[in-house]
């Protein structure tokens, strides 16, 4: 226990002089300009001490691996195709102006499509003459549809050898990807400590934790050199070069896509969550090694919403003008958590490029799958919308659970100690 809480105090010290050197650098009350670190080399190899890294400011960093990808041929769901209508809200007419040039593509070789989509910011011209009431919308909204077409943003923090093993045995069965923010370490720092620890489960196996992460908004502290000082002790932290606004939470899981496929394809299934959720780590395996072969390659799970339609109150979170989209969202996986093949990875990826971005993440993963023609199967164990009040502090009710949401880190550690104690009976 003295060790635990000298590495804590040591990591908060640390913390502390960087806080010191970053205000340091205020002058007059102006925000200094936002340049993220770059760290030359982060590794996930657990067995080495993480090394003194030399870190510099820069404004962007070219992604580290620009060579084409090779991917499987692609066939669009005729089901999908039909499901969504075609009238003159922008994004359906958008997406079936996709599913067209997908039609005359040479879609059936293994080009990489990224070069078919160069980011192209719109106009607040073009965007006018085809959404009459853009005035109206919100001004989130408004920058969301300028950067709609631009989705290959640097990765300014990397994990290269996340997955990497020397031995095929012991390849990443299981990949928690989890969305973060900036300001939100104690949620990070709760999931590491918890049902997000990596290494060695029963039967040997492999079990890795990523965080992914935009850049903190212009109003926001800048925390870059603490983030930087994270990256390098825990060697769990993804950064993008793009502002991590809720309507970039899409753009977060198509440059997943991308992470994956270049550092860690091997891996068998995929755990995508939110920070503040808490997952039992055993149920998860216990399901994913009961599953068929035939369940396993197509799996995507989670609690599912079906029959939901876009909400028009502008007071909303999720609100999506009708200029914007008309027609009803496939059934798809609460965001909150679920599970999916990473046999799927490719086909995820490759279909997101005739699938023009959505606000709203969870629903547009759904949209995804529902273009490979794979329906979304409802778990029991998911529970994001959470159980009953009287039912959140008892350790025994959530050993058959799979996910709850939302929980504080505080709610987080206290239950996972209770879940493992030696004195609990259920």
């Amino acid at each position: 226990m003295r060790v635990k809480y000298s590495k804590l105090l040591i990591l908060a010290l640390a913390s502390t002089l960087c806080l010191v050197v970053i205000y340091s650098t205020l002058k007059d009350g102006v925000h200094p300009q936002r340049d993220l670190i770059e760290i030359q080399s982060i590794t996930t190899d657990t067995n080495r001490k993480p090394t003194t890294t030399k870190v510099k400011p820069i404004i962007k960093k070219k992604s580290k691996n620009d060579t084409p990808l090779e991917l499987p041929p692609l066939t669009i769901s005729e089901d999908f195709m039909k499901y969504i209508p075609k009238n003159g809200a922008y994004w359906n007419r958008k997406l079936h102006s996709l599913l067209r040039q997908f039609d005359v593509a040479e879609n059936q070789t293994r080009e990489d499509p990224r070069h078919w989509f160069q980011c192209k910011p719109e106009s607040f011209e073009l965007l006018q003459t085809n959404i009459q009431d853009i005035q109206s919308y919100p001004p989130l909204y408004k920058d969301f549809l300028k950067g709609m077409e631009c989705r290959d943003p640097p990765v300014v923090i990397d994990q290269p050898t996340k997955c990497e093993s020397g031995n095929e045995a012991e390849q990443v069965f299981l990949l928690f990807a989890i969305k973060s923010t900036f300001n939100h370490f104690e949620r990070r720092q709760a999931v590491r400590e918890t049902w997000g620890r990596e290494g060695s489960y029963d039967n040997g196996v492999q079990v890795r934790t990523v965080f992914l992460l935009g850049r903190s908004l212009q109003d926001d502290p800048n925390l870059d050199q603490l983030i930087s000082l994270e990256a390098q002790q825990f060697r769990d932290l993804i950064v993008w070069d793009f502002e991590d606004s809720f309507y970039n939470l899409t753009l977060k899981e198509h440059v997943f896509f991308k992470w994956m496929l270049d550092n860690c394809p091997q891996a068998s299934f995929v755990f995508k969550g939110d920070d503040d959720v808490f997952a039992n780590t055993q149920a998860i395996l216990n399901h994913l090694h009961s599953l068929e072969p035939a369940q396993a390659s197509s799996l995507y799970t989670g609690q599912i919403i079906s029959d939901a339609a876009p909400l028009r109150d502008q007071k909303i979170k999720y609100y999506v003008p009708q200029t914007f989209y008309e027609g009803p969202y496939p059934p798809y996986a609460g965001g909150g958590g679920f599970l999916f093949s990473g046999h799927l990875l490719p086909y995820l990826y490759h279909v997101s490029f005739y699938i023009p971005f959505f606000p709203i993440d969870d629903v547009y993963t759904g949209m995804c799958f529902k273009a490979l023609g794979i329906n979304p199967v409802k778990h029991s164990g998911f529970q994001t919308f959470d159980i009953r009040e009287q039912d959140r502090e008892n350790a025994c009710v959530h050993n058959d659970l799979l996910l709850v949401h939302q929980r504080t880190p505080q709610q987080t550690m206290r239950l996972w100690r209770n879940m493992h104690s030696s004195m609990l009976t259920c």
